[in-house]
């Protein structure tokens, strides 16, 4: 994987201007084609006032779980520990929902404005024992990235 590349191609998707939904969804779409071993890409975001995440844009199969409550499964935990959660094998994880039987990890990086987490990129891998420190840089500067992007455009 060669980072700075992506993170090129990161900061040209967010240089296009377009809307956050459409923005979002390129970057689900490119890392998803760019990454081998990451099979379903996608973002959640604080439901309103509500204590829970809602399903934004994602590039992979589609899922069950567009309402994830806080606390509850990988994303809901990193809601409340605002925190990056790596899970190299979710079967060994006790507050882990299934979003498939092909899945076997999963990474979750939360999403900050000033200080408040919002939201979260989250991975799933068909492969167990994938994710490596680089993945973790590269989905934080992804997460920084968009938070900014946001601000510039709320």
């Amino acid at each position: 994987m060669d980072i700075e590349n992506i993170k090129n191609k990161i900061d040209a998707i967010i240089a296009e201007d377009n809307s956050i939904e459409n923005t979002l969804q390129q970057i689900c779409d490119y890392l998803k084609g760019e990454i081998s071993y990451y099979d379903w890409v996608g973002f959640y975001f604080k439901n309103g006032d509500k204590e829970e995440l809602k399903l934004a844009q994602f590039a992979g199969e589609p899922t069950d779980h567009t309402i994830i409550p806080f606390g509850k499964g990988i994303c809901g935990q990193v809601a409340v520990s605002n925190e990056n959660f790596v899970v190299q094998d979710v079967s060994e994880q006790d507050n882990y929902i299934s979003c498939g039987w092909k899945v076997k990890s999963e990474i979750v990086i939360p999403i900050f404005i000033d200080g408040e987490n919002i939201g979260q990129i989250d991975i799933d891998s068909h492969t167990v024992n994938p994710f490596t420190d680089a993945d973790e840089q590269l989905l934080e500067y992804v997460c920084k990235e968009i938070a900014v992007f946001m601000q510039k455009t709320a």
